[in-house]
C-alpha cells in the first residue's frame, strides 16, 4: 500500500484542517488523466486511458480481468513508470515530488503483503510516514490518528495484535485503517472487498461513501457490477486497456455494455427497489 497524506490530529475531515465547502467540509479534489500508458515486459497494459475522476464521490473502476484496473491505480501513485499526464485538483501529479505524492493519494492493494511481525497499531502508523519528519517518532497526535482509523475502519479490536497472524479479511480492515490514517484527499481501492464476508463487504462499500463527506476522493476497482451499481456515483469501464465508457453507473452499465466488455448475455433486473445486473454465459 501506498502512504498518502494526513495533516491533523484528528480523523474527521480526513483529507485536513482547510476547509472550502459550502458547509464547512474541506475542498475535495478530483483527477484527470489524460493518454495514460503502461508497457510492462514489451506488453501494453494501458493504452492512452483517458478518465476523469469526479471530486468528492465515489468512482467505481470495472473492467474485466486484465483490463488494467490494478495498473492504473498502480501508476497513479507513482509505483509504476506510465506516460500520459494526470492532474490532481489543478496540480500535474506527475511533477510532484514522491513524497509530497504521498501526502495526497493513498492506495490499498488487493493482497497487500502480510508476513511481517509487528503490532497492527504499528502498521497503521506507518500511515503518517509522509507527513513526519524522516527521522522524527510518533507524536501523540499521529496516534489519535491512527486509533481514530482503526476505529473507522471497524478494527479496533485488532490494535494489540501481531499483524503476521491475522486473517486475509483482518488484514485488510488494517490496510484500509492504514491508508485512512494518511487521509488522503484521494482515497484509492484495488478490490476492497477482498477477503472480505458479506457483512464487512457492505460495511466498506457503506464506509467509501461516508468519506464523500469528509472531502475524500474515492477510486475503487471493483469486480462485482452490483456493486458498482450500488455504491458508485460515477463508473469508468476499462477494456483491453482503454476506457471505453463512463458515466452515472445506472447510464454506463447497460446490458448491451456489458455484454460486450465482458463477453457474457447480461440483462438488468429490478428487485427489492433497485437496478441488478444478471449475466450468464455467451
Amino acid at each position: 500500500m501506498t502512504e498518502t497524506e494526513i495533516d491533523s490530529p484528528a480523523l474527521a475531515p480526513l483529507a485536513g484542517e482547510p476547509e472550502g465547502g459550502a458547509r464547512g467540509r474541506p475542498t475535495a479534489a478530483g483527477l484527470t488523466i489524460t493518454g495514460m500508458s503502461v508497457e510492462l515486459d514489451g506488453a501494453v497494459i494501458l493504452d492512452g486511458v483517458d478518465a476523469e475522476v469526479p471530486p468528492g464521490a465515489v468512482t467505481a473502476l470495472v473492467g474485466p480481468n486484465g483490463s488494467g484496473k490494478s495498473t492504473l491505480l498502480r501508476a497513479l501513485v507513482g509505483a509504476l513508470p506510465a506516460g500520459g499526464s494526470v492532474w490532481l485538483g489543478g496540480e500535474d501529479l506527475r511533477r510532484m515530488p514522491r513524497r509530497s505524492r504521498a501526502r495526497r493519494l493513498a492506495l490499498v492493494e488487493q493482497d497487500a503483503g502480510g508476513e511481517v511481525s509487528r503490532s497492527v497499531l504499528d502498521v497503521v502508523l506507518l500511515g503518517r510516514t509522509p507527513h513526519r519528519p524522516r527521522w522524527g517518532a510518533d507524536s501523540a497526535s499521529d496516534l489519535a490518528v491512527a486509533q481514530a482509523a482503526l476505529a473507522r475502519a471497524g478494527a479496533t479490536e485488532l490494535s494489540g495484535r501481531d499483524f503476521a497472524t491475522l486473517s486475509g479479511g483482518e488484514r485488510q480492515r488494517v490496510h484500509l485503517s492504514r491508508a485512512l490514517a494518511q487521509q488522503p484527499e484521494v482515497l484509492m481501492l484495488d478490490e476492497p472487498t477482498n477477503h472480505l464476508d458479506v457483512a464487512a463487504q457492505l460495511d466498506v462499500l457503506g464506509l467509501t461513501r461516508d468519506l464523500r463527506g469528509d472531502g475524500v476522493t474515492v477510486l475503487a476497482a471493483l469486480h462485482d457490477l452490483n456493486h458498482a451499481m450500488r455504491y458508485a456515483d460515477h463508473v469508468v469501464v476499462l477494456a483491453d486497456g482503454r476506457a471505453v465508457a463512463a458515466g452515472p453507473p445506472a447510464e454506463v452499465l447497460t446490458g448491451e455494455l456489458v455484454s460486450e466488455v465482458y463477453r457474457v448475455r447480461a440483462s438488468r433486473v429490478s428487485a427489492g427497489g433497485r437496478d441488478l445486473l444478471v449475466m450468464d454465459p455467451a
